[in-house]
């Protein structure tokens, strides 16, 4: 259909629309997403005489790990205190944007709801 806006509903009323409108402007902002997680590590090595096998032991470290799934499979990288301080907020704005959709979710079922006339579950105790 030529000129139809796909993925809305047709009604004239939608009290939803500022609320997912507000998410979409708060999506709009983020500049960069990574997935994966950090860790920060303090390992042992393999040397039999280092401080690390002592009791108690006297770990290297910190290591910064970033891991993530590439194809199904597990890849990690070690990142140095620069490369975590730049890319952090990338970091963040993936657990940001999980948030975001999470409440863009909510409001659309809210939407579908109010506009096909369910009832909304009530809230379990």
């Amino acid at each position: 259909m030529p000129g139809s806006k796909r993925n809305k509903p047709s009604e004239p009323n939608r009290p939803w629309e500022a609320t997912r409108r507000g998410i979409a402007v708060a999506m709009s902002e983020i500049d960069g997403a990574l997935p994966g997680s950090i860790v920060v590590r303090h390992m042992p090595c393999g040397k039999t005489g280092c401080a690390c096998k002592a009791d108690p032991p006297l770990l290297h470290g910190p290591y910064i790990q970033w891991t993530r799934t590439v194809n199904g499979k597990t890849v990690t990288k070690f990142l140095s205190d620069d490369q975590l301080a730049r890319y952090q907020p990338w970091f963040d704005n993936t657990r940001r944007l999980r948030e975001l959709i999470a409440m863009l979710q909510t409001a659309s079922v809210h939407a579908v709801e109010i506009s096909e006339g369910w009832a909304t579950p009530a809230a379990s105790d």
